[in-house]
């Protein structure tokens, strides 16, 4: 195993366009959409695992003696989300093969229901840390170049730290340094040259690790007031849309509005608090938890890029998409080329929205 991790680490190019390859091979392969799909589905979700893996490999290749690697949790939480994602199709395939149409509802919901159940772990693990692409990609902040933090003991600064404006000026900050050189003199003093010497070439080579103390909900909640609770209930709010949606088309069937207007509630009501929370920071109230990374306003729009896809869900599709598709597939039916593979083109759409709209957007 360690032998495989070492070649796709040292060829991730090579891997990945392999990967790209096999997965748009597989929207060719023959009964892909049939009433029989269950063989070359299980070819898809077999590949969907291995580029998991790669990709999870990839992601937690070493960094740096003394560093770790980018995996901040033992459990690999994102390589589990991936997994299952891959593995839902399948299960959703196997289960109307065998159980019917409306019995299928039971298993998609028990995948889904694992899957909310991972997420949470990993958004409580993680630090209340928002989800990119539903917990697949790694939420993991880059060491800040400040370079006040690496010269600090005890919460004080070090000798070779930067103070702030003012601090020699009043007589702490003169006690407090002149206690810290005179600390360091005496050390410096006491130890013979050789062992410092050792301890300068460890401390090179081994960077000292910041140990970064994990939010909990209380301490959220407790810092952050109302802003903390809404962005939870928002973040909690879109992991867990994908399994109300499932449960609702269980209770009511594919076909009624019910489950389509109450999931584009839900959906709009976590963006909203999300929305809401992390622009409050401009009012001068929140500025250390709600100041986005890139990834994470990024993930916002991906997410709000996401509700395109009600437009490819029952009962909206089969009432208006899925008229314009065909509408547009007959007028261009005519030009050679263009219009077979339009004729395609409706063909895969029509079919993939029968297995990959209700879990998307998570």
């Amino acid at each position: 195993m360690e032998a495989y991790k070492r070649w796709v680490r040292s060829n991730k190019d090579y891997v990945h366009s392999l990967e790209s390859l096999a997965n748009g091979l597989t929207w060719l392969l023959p009964e892909r959409f049939s009433a029989s799909e269950i063989g070359p589905e299980a070819v898809t979700t077999i590949l969907g695992i291995i580029t998991a893996i790669n990709e999870h490999i990839i992601d937690t290749t070493p960094i740096q003696k003394g560093r770790g690697s980018s995996e901040p949790n033992p459990f690999p939480y994102s390589l589990c989300i991936s997994a299952l994602k891959d593995l839902e199709t399948l299960v959703e395939v196997v289960a109307q093969q065998y159980y019917g149409d409306d019995k299928k509802w039971n298993f998609i919901a028990i995948t889904e229901a694992t899957k909310v159940l991972v997420r949470l772990a990993l958004f409580r693990n993680s630090g209340f840390k928002m989800l990119l692409h539903g917990g697949e990609t790694l939420n993991v902040e880059k060491p800040s170049d400040n370079s006040s933090s690496e010269h600090r003991v005890g919460g004080f600064p070090g000798p070779g730290g930067n103070h702030g404006p003012g601090y020699l000026r009043n007589p702490e900050g003169r006690a407090l340094s002149a206690l810290n050189r005179f600390g360091e003199n005496a050390r410096m003093i006491s130890q013979p040259s050789w062992l410092h010497r050792i301890q300068q070439q460890q401390s090179i080579m081994e960077p000292p690790t910041l140990v970064v103390e994990r939010p909990t909900l209380s301490s959220v909640l407790f810092e952050k007031g109302v802003n903390g609770a809404l962005f939870v209930v928002g973040e909690v709010l879109c992991i867990t849309r994908p399994l109300i949606y499932v449960l609702l088309i269980r209770k009511y069937g594919i076909r009624s509005w019910i489950p389509w207007f109450l999931s584009l509630g839900v959906d709009f009501m976590g963006f909203s608090f999300l929305s809401l929370v992390t622009k409050s920071r401009h009012g001068g109230q929140e500025k250390d938890f709600f100041d986005l990374s890139v990834s994470e306003k990024d993930e916002l729009k991906r997410r709000k890029l996401l509700w395109a896809l009600y437009l490819m869900r029952d009962p909206f599709f089969s009432k208006y998409t899925r008229q314009r598709l065909e509408r547009t597939g007959k007028l261009l039916e005519p030009v050679p080329v263009i219009g077979f593979l339009t004729e395609k083109l409706v063909d895969l759409v029509i079919g993939a929205q029968t297995r990959y709209t209700y879990m998307s957007g998570s």
